[in-house]
């Protein structure tokens, strides 16, 4: 996800506020922004979903469920109606907007077609070539959205220059990959994986030897950018609290499920919830903005129906998609889907293994270019959604 070009940062209007303030000679109490969609829901939705991973953590060793595989409601639960469902949420951006496909028709008929065919060119090397490749595609994804989360918080505060830019993006990068080091030092022991064992490659021994330095950078920024937070809140009498709620909750739950447990249970929870439950909430806002301007669209009318409409169409879609993946490929939920499922061909899998990845490569692929276009037609609902005027 990348920050809308143009438009002004609300953190300008605070700035005039307190030097007016400053010159009448009384000092303005401590305020508390930008948000994207307001203090609660935004608290809620960044800060909650983490506590929420948090806590569930906490309740499986409680009860025993943790350390240990994902169970199949959790599976239920966390894989298909999170993470695979927030996937498809991108059709609100996309393939259910006429306008849209009609102004970018070759961009969303070809990049489906180029990752298919690299994908089949990955697998026809040998499956594991496709799978490491798509796993560190979905890894880099998962950085870039929370680099784009804070970006765009700091964009609304009107934070222009580059030294906070390069802070804020080097706290992140340092947050997500010192634990993908540490993991990557200890591939043979860990009992979870991205997609499949073995997707990422274990570098043993040379990254162990890394994990000090990488350690002291990460405590280094981190310690730098809450302290520059600080500064800027004594300075400014507004703390920029989103942006401070994400980069810290996003340095806790990839600390905390992938240094501090080995569960699949444990880094599922932590690496989907935070990861896919803000991205509903943005393209739901896109939706309904979208929906002001377009309401005969096919994605104005599908959100029309709330909340359960626009969800209820995510969970169909993501239950179709497993159902073809069991059925086709893994075989292993014969007490949800039918266990006959067919044996294929390497020939037929080098096809059928990358179509049904498609939905993920497509999200990965469009989602670097969707968040920062500036499109005259979909532009104001673009920064409607994202907490700016249009």
């Amino acid at each position: 996800m990348r920050v809308p070009v143009g438009g002004r940062g609300a953190g300008n209007g605070r700035s005039a506020l307190y030097v007016a303030a400053m010159a009448a000679g009384a000092a303005p109490s401590l305020s508390f922004g930008p948000f994207l969609w307001g203090p609660r829901a935004d608290l809620l939705l960044f800060g909650g979903s983490a506590l929420c991973s948090f806590a569930l953590v906490g309740a499986a060793r409680a009860v025993g469920l943790a350390p240990g595989p994902l169970p199949e409601w959790g599976w239920l639960l966390f894989v298909v109606a999170v993470d695979v469902a927030h996937v498809w949420s991108t059709l609100f951006r996309t393939y259910l907007d006429r306008e849209e496909l009609g102004r970018h028709k070759w961009r969303y008929l070809g990049v489906p077609l180029a990752c298919w065919a690299l994908g089949a060119l990955l697998y026809a090397q040998g499956s594991m070539v496709f799978w490491r490749a798509l796993a560190y595609v979905a890894l880099f994804h998962f950085i870039r959205q929370q680099v784009g989360w804070v970006a765009v918080y700091r964009a609304r505060a009107g934070q222009r220059g580059v030294f906070d830019r390069v802070l804020d993006d080097a706290t992140v990068y340092a947050a997500t990959l010192y634990p993908v080091l540490h993991w990557h030092s200890r591939i043979a022991t860990t009992d979870f994986a991205w997609f499949v064992k073995g997707d990422f490659v274990d570098l043993g021994a040379g990254a162990a030897r890394l994990l000090p330095a990488a350690q002291l950078v990460w405590v280094g920024l981190l310690g730098l950018f809450v302290a520059r937070q600080v500064m800027l809140a004594a300075t400014t009498r507004t703390l920029h609290l989103g942006k401070l709620v994400v980069v810290l909750t996003t340095a806790a739950v990839w600390w905390l499920g992938i240094v501090r447990t080995n569960s699949d249970f444990e880094f599922t929870v932590t690496n989907v919830i935070v990861h896919g439950v803000p991205y509903f909430a943005l393209l739901y806002a896109y939706a309904v903005a979208r929906k002001h301007e377009r309401p005969d669209i096919l994605g104005s009318r599908i959100v029309a129906g709330g909340v359960g409409a626009f969800v209820g169409l995510l969970l169909l879609l993501a239950f179709v998609e497993e159902l073809a993946w069991d059925r086709l490929i893994w075989h292993d939920r014969p007490w949800l889907f039918d266990s006959s499922g067919v044996e294929l061909s390497p020939v037929w899998a080098a096809l059928l293994v990358p179509l049904l990845a498609l939905p993920q490569a497509t999200h990965y692929a469009l989602d670097g270019l969707l968040w920062r276009r500036g499109d005259t037609r979909t532009r104001p609902a673009q920064r409607r959604a994202l907490g700016f005027s249009a």
